[in-house]
């Protein structure tokens, strides 16, 4: 079983009120520290879940819920703290030469790309699939300044051990965000990049979405539970339908609330839904120099804080088939297909439409190049 590094950086200080988030202990750290990798290890067998009368609890590693492929670890040093990142990366039997990178979402894990790699690695892609910090099977840091930049770093140190220079990028959700800032960061290292439903098509706080604090990100976060992220999912991924493959990834986010790490998951979560709404990326798309494929659901209306965005501003907001044209004008290489009736997660709710869109796509280039 792997354990939880540095644990003294988890300690949590008492609750307060009953409404209020709780106090934390912060280590201060007074520079941020690139990540320098060691060798990647493999992660032992997860320990089982426990069984309550909700549904599967699991530990704040997502300890309990089995990846479809083996996850290994990467352990590395980053603001003064020695973390890992669980990952993927599933060889093909035939290499094309090529390796694919998938950027989860903020509520997705690695595991949710599990068709996306079957089909990747039939056409003989190696993929490589990371859980970020703060995500699923990964470490979560009581105090960590977290930012697009860094994440970004720690997946460019995480390809460096494993060998790995250039790569077609895949980002979706929140992955899309911070596959924008990996291309920025790192554009000769980036082959094509794919953003599958990307959030952080419009600047939200621009367009009068309120602010509110990482406490009281918290005290929503805490609130967490199946039913809440069955009703959301269905309405904003799925576009109204609902299908029984769709409930391992409800079970998958509510078992980490169910479990003895509920506080230590709904801290980090708290302070990756600040990251996003305060690292807009939107006004440097058209920087992006590398071939960019844009598979856009036309039926999602995501957008961070809509629910507690005054209903003028509210009415504003995740219009995508708008957001994915003017995202598609604004790259200078950009392809855009549209899926008239899908929503967030086309890759999961439409799985054969996306992937031909997207395999099609990425031969086209290659042929290009």
């Amino acid at each position: 079983m792997r354990a939880i590094l540095n644990p003294t950086l988890a300690r949590f200080a008492p609750f307060v009120a009953a409404l209020s988030a709780a106090a934390f202990c912060h280590a201060a750290f007074a520079a941020e520290t690139e990540a320098s990798s060691v060798a990647p290890i493999t992660a032992s067998s997860p320990q089982a879940a426990t069984q309550t009368p909700e549904g599967p609890a699991y530990g704040p590693e997502l300890q309990g819920f089995e990846y479809p492929h083996p996850v290994h670890d990467f352990a590395f040093v980053s603001q003064g703290q020695t973390l890992h990142m669980a990952y993927m990366d599933v060889q093909p039997a035939k290499p094309n030469g090529r390796t694919a990178v998938l950027l989860h979402g903020k509520n997705f894990c690695a595991a949710t790309w599990d068709a996306t790699i079957r089909e990747l690695h039939a056409a003989g892609y190696r993929v490589i699939a990371p859980d970020q910090i703060g995500f699923c099977k990964s470490s979560k840091p009581a105090s960590y300044q977290f930012s697009f930049q860094q994440l970004a770093r720690n997946t460019h140190a995480l390809l460096a051990a494993l060998g790995v220079h250039d790569a077609t990028v895949i980002g979706h959700s929140t992955g899309g965000m911070l596959a924008v800032r990996y291309a920025l960061m790192y554009p000769q290292e980036t082959e094509q990049l794919v953003l599958v439903n990307p959030i952080g098509l419009e600047d939200w706080k621009a367009k009068g979405v309120p602010s509110i604090s990482v406490d009281d990100w918290y005290a929503r976060e805490l609130k967490t539970n199946a039913d809440g992220i069955r009703r959301y999912e269905q309405a904003t991924y799925y576009a109204g339908q609902w299908r029984p493959a769709y409930e391992p990834w409800v079970q998958m986010l509510a078992g980490m609330y169910r479990g003895p790490g509920k506080a230590q998951v709904a801290w980090d979560s708290a302070l990756l839904y600040d990251m996003i709404y305060t690292q807009p990326v939107v006004s440097e798309l058209g920087k992006l120099q590398m071939p960019t494929l844009l598979l856009i659901g036309d039926k999602d209306t995501t957008a961070i804080g809509k629910d507690f965005s005054p209903p003028e501003v509210r009415e504003k907001l995740g219009h995508y088939p708008e957001l994915g044209k003017a995202a598609a004008k604004a790259i200078p290489h950009a392809t855009l297909v549209e899926f008239r009736e899908l929503g967030h997660a086309p890759q999961m709710q439409d799985p054969q439409a996306l992937h031909k869109a997207l395999l099609d796509w990425l031969a086209a280039d290659s042929e290009h190049q």
